[in-house]
């Protein structure tokens, strides 16, 4: 799908945590259709050398931005409002994750996973709906977590941060839908980004290899897809939903191992 119109008419995208990552493929996705797109991050140095590669100035716009901080928040959306004149998709995209044990897991770390990865998409959309209103609606995309659909080891904070911002789409979609603002959430499994590079050790990366059906992580592109069809017009009808891209990971019971162990030796 190619989106046409003028620079100054141009649809416009906000992605949170969009310095890098998920984050950036998401806004490499909008700015090949044709929106123009404002990343927010809380990474100034990085943002910076992000919005400095993709050389559009006219295009595309980066934020500084704790999306934790209310003021924070409604003064990056003010700007991005100002800046372009309207907004029409919001992809709540910016998270920390802390992988303790529970009774390590201190109160200061619970707060900060959930003040950024719930507080912060609460306090994201609050600020454009009433751009998304102007314009006759919109879309929002939360992206939670498969921590958020199963429970796993030593995610406390993170999984239900993003347990509460699958339920929270659901709110949102709910009285949003009813003014043309479809809100929808994608729980990625893992996928291949810097980060995943740093905190999953081998052992990890073999377990999540014994319960994902497609035997791979996913890439930040494959996530960025599924974003995008649920901000496009191909999913005018579809509101209030959770897709979990997962290469089959929360569909799957026991007994992947062995099955693959027969079918290889069949």
């Amino acid at each position: 799908m190619t989106t046409t119109s003028s620079a100054a008419s141009a649809p416009v995208a906000v992605i949170t945590g969009g310095a890098r990552g998920i984050g950036l493929a998401i806004g490499h996705w909008f700015r090949e259709r044709g929106y123009r797109i404002a990343l927010l991050d809380i990474d100034q140095p990085t943002l910076a050398l992000t919005v400095d590669g993709l050389a559009d100035a006219d295009r595309v716009l980066g934020v500084h931005c704790d999306v934790s901080q209310p003021d924070q928040v409604q003064q990056a959306i003010d700007q991005v409002g100002q800046r372009f004149g309207r907004i029409d998709a919001l992809v709540n995209n910016a998270g920390v994750a802390v992988f303790k044990p529970v009774g390590e897991t201190s109160f200061a770390e619970w707060r900060q996973v959930l003040s950024t990865n719930l507080d912060g998409a609460f306090l994201c959309t609050q600020a454009c709906v009433p751009w998304m209103k102007k314009s006759g609606g919109g879309a929002i995309v939360n992206i939670a977590s498969i921590s958020g659909l199963r429970a796993s080891t030593l995610r406390v904070a993170y999984g239900t941060s993003k347990a509460a911002l699958i339920h929270l789409t659901k709110q949102h979609a709910v009285e949003l839908g009813t003014v043309g603002i479809r809100v929808n959430a994608v729980a990625p499994g893992p996928v291949e980004t810097e980060m995943a590079k740093l905190v999953h050790s081998v052992a990890i990366r073999s377990d999540y290899h014994d319960v994902i059906p497609l035997e791979r992580y996913g890439t930040t592109e494959e996530i960025a897809n599924v974003v995008g069809f649920l901000c496009s017009p191909a999913a005018s009808y579809v509101n209030g939903q959770v897709v979990a891209a997962d290469g089959g990971f929360d569909a799957a019971g026991v007994g992947l191992p062995t099955l693959r162990k027969n079918a290889r030796t069949a």
